[in-house]
């Protein structure tokens, strides 16, 4: 698991993967850290110290970015079959043991679950990016935040494959700081093999605590798709060709509509529609639960991560990456 400064979610996750329905003996636990300058070291050894049955092993990740991280980790693993897990989530008690049924079934090459999206803190925006993170126009036709039936899908959360698939197709590519998983199961499916999506397989998630964490995510994940596309033009789904559609619509009738009526009434109706449509769903999604926060608090989570990604994704077609690889953090 990639980790850097998760003192409030890494004990979780060490825990759900301590209760876990298979014996310690079959596990190594590898934290791939990004020198952690919080409390997530000390939680760990803690951790360490008061399970000793179970091995878990902590190696440095100087460079602060996933890929690297995922590299790292499996380098020093010993297992035949590697699971990636997060910091921001907490598996089932039956993930694992789930996951090595479905790879021994032979179902797919790499399999993982569905997320099931939690608020990370008890604050009004916090459930309502939660509820973003997990509604169809937040995240389009995303099967592993719907639901649905287990099947062969484009990408999973995590996942799960055996070892000697890394020899086939290589390691994460380190270059690529975010999205690194989409373009690693592209390469699993270009070589032949399937992602195997099983809704008895979940996990939950912790979503982030609020706009400005949740902007600055939604900017990662649109700047490096526009990366990931560069490599691999025929991945481009449906979904994500809105945001920068949306974004770039805007900019053109805002440039547009001082000087010509047509435009700024255009502008009127696109604007008017996207917030009725949001605060219909607003409103379903803040009855459903019983929660009037959401009502206001969903549609202003959803756009933001349309307007973030959207322009971020815009902004790495224009001006992609120097040649020097960038640090970033996870």
């Amino acid at each position: 698991m990639p980790c850097y400064n998760e003192q409030e979610t890494i004990r979780l996750l060490l825990n759900a993967i301590y209760t876990q329905t298979i014996p310690h003996s079959d596990l190594e636990v590898i934290i791939a850290d990004g020198l952690s300058t919080d409390q997530t070291r000390s939680r760990i050894a803690e951790f360490q110290q008061q399970h000793p049955d179970l091995e878990l092993i902590i190696v440095d990740n100087p460079l602060r970015v996933i890929p690297s991280a995922l590299n790292r980790a499996i380098e020093a693993a010993r297992g035949e079959i590697i699971i990636r897990m997060d910091a921001h989530s907490v598996p089932a008690p039956d993930y694992i043991e789930r996951c090595l049924a479905d790879l021994q079934a032979g179902y797919g090459t790499s399999v993982g679950g569905v997320w099931k999206i939690s608020a990370s803190q008890n604050t009004w925006i916090a459930h309502a990016i939660a509820a973003a993170a997990a509604h169809p126009l937040g995240v389009g036709d995303a099967f592993y935040r719907l639901g649905g039936t287990a099947q062969p899908v484009d990408t999973v959360p995590f996942g799960a494959f055996r070892r000697d698939l890394v020899n086939q197709i290589g390691y994460s590519d380190e270059s690529l700081l975010t999205n690194e998983d989409y373009e690693f199961n592209t390469r699993i499916r270009q070589a032949g093999g399937v992602i195997w999506l099983d809704p008895k397989i979940n996990s939950t998630y912790f979503a982030r605590p609020d706009l400005i964490a949740l902007a600055r995510q939604y900017l990662r994940y649109g700047y490096w798709k526009a990366q990931m596309l560069r490599r691999y033009p025929g991945t481009m789904r449906w979904r994500q060709t809105l945001p920068p559609l949306f974004v770039f619509s805007l900019v053109i009738l805002l440039l547009l509509a001082p000087w010509f009526k047509l435009f700024f009434w255009l502008l009127l109706f696109q604007v008017t529609t996207y917030c009725l449509v949001l605060l219909v769903a607003g409103l379903h999604v803040g009855i459903k639960r019983r929660h009037p926060s959401l009502v206001i608090g969903l549609p202003i989570a959803i756009a933001t991560m349309h307007l973030s990604w959207g322009t971020a994704f815009i902004w790495g077609v224009i001006f992609p990456p120097s040649k020097s690889k960038g640090k970033g953090k996870q």
